[in-house]
């Protein structure tokens, strides 16, 4: 069984994210072996020193305890491992791309992502990538080669998507940084502005997630039966402007679209998604004037309106817990302002 870590991002050739999670029930005939050899043997293109890398890093449990790449398996044993995908055949051209960086040391660096840059190489973007950018701006580093085309990723967030990510420098801080992912003790806060009145201050989304079965370009909750991968967002609302809302949502998981696939779900689609309908009005009343105001809101927010605001996770090396925090950018803040004044106008 394989399950992945993935965070919000565009469609890629596999339904998976950066990382792979296995899940394999030892047969009760199973005679004593090393489990890096064990697993080698039953994992497609694994080799034994990419299994003793998860090892190092406390990343293969058996029965829930971590174990060193020595470990004897015994029959009967529940064996789990993260790693990252093999790397594929994709030259990286490192290009001179500007980049928002709101911290580096020398295990890791952290970015403010604009709208509108893809994350990594896939399905038509090839170049001017953030990873492009990165190994332009990392040259020198080993992790930062042509051959892979992830490196250091261990989160994304989608190409129209802007804020925090955090990219891994060195080997050690990837593989310790993506399992805080996996066993979901990062924090993630994001900013979305969404149609309608939310009716309670905070809640709870929950259901499956999975590509949509009439359309393979988006995904669609599951409520019900196996089909999707479990997925549970957490919202909070900041600001209720007439016919939209600002609302700050915290992930639990980390599904592909997980916040605009949920949102759409409750009936609060984000403001401006065209994936998913928040490029029509789906709130308000039937004046041209008020039509003209909404199409210059999407002029001005020329996107789904969704920011990862906040980023926590405990430092690979130091142990200290990392807190992040970015301002809503200026097409944002701007659509928030034009729906404040509107509101506050027709009040008056």
């Amino acid at each position: 069984m394989t399950d992945y870590i993935e965070d919000n991002e565009e469609l890629e050739e596999e339904e998976g994210g950066l990382y792979e999670h296995f899940r394999l029930s030892v047969d009760a005939g199973q005679s004593a072996v090393r489990i890096d050899k064990f697993l080698s043997n039953r994992i497609e293109n694994s080799s034994r020193s990419r299994i003793q890398a998860a090892a190092d890093a406390g990343n293969i449990r058996v029965n829930g305890e971590a174990v060193k790449s020595n470990y004897k398996v015994k029959p009967n044993d529940d064996i789990q491992i993260v790693m990252d995908y093999p790397r594929r055949e994709l030259k990286i051209i490192p290009e001179d791309i500007p980049l928002d960086i709101v911290y580096e040391d020398d295990q890791l660096i952290v970015i403010n992502k604009p709208a509108g840059l893809v994350v990594h190489p896939g399905h038509g973007n090839y170049s001017g990538t953030l990873v492009n950018a990165l190994a332009y701006y990392f040259k020198d580093l080993p992790l930062f080669n042509s051959e892979d085309p992830r490196p250091g990723l261990v989160h994304r967030i989608d190409k129209d998507t802007s804020g925090l990510l955090v990219v891994a420098k060195t080997e050690h801080a990837k593989i310790h940084l993506a399992r805080q992912f996996f066993d979901k003790t990062s924090e993630r806060l994001y900013h979305a502005l969404v149609w309608g009145n939310v009716k309670d201050d905070e809640g709870t989304v929950t259901g499956n997630i999975g590509r949509s079965l009439n359309n393979r370009q988006v995904f669609t909750v599951f409520p019900e039966g196996d089909y999707g991968k479990p997925a549970v967002t957490h919202y909070r609302v900041l600001k209720r402007i007439g016919y939209v809302s600002l609302i700050e949502c915290r992930l639990e998981t980390g599904r592909t679209h997980q916040i605009r696939v949920h949102m759409k779900y409750i009936n609060h689609t984000l403001f401006n998604d065209s994936n998913y309908g928040g490029d029509q009005i789906l709130r308000g009343t039937t004046f041209s004037k008020y039509r003209q105001f909404v199409q210059n809101c999407f002029k001005i927010l020329p996107r789904q309106a969704l920011h990862a605001k906040t980023l926590g996770f405990i430092h690979p090396t130091s142990g200290e817990k990392m807190s992040f925090n970015s301002e809503l950018p200026e097409d944002m803040a701007q659509a928030v302002e034009k729906w404040e004044n509107y509101i506050a106008n027709r009040n008056e």
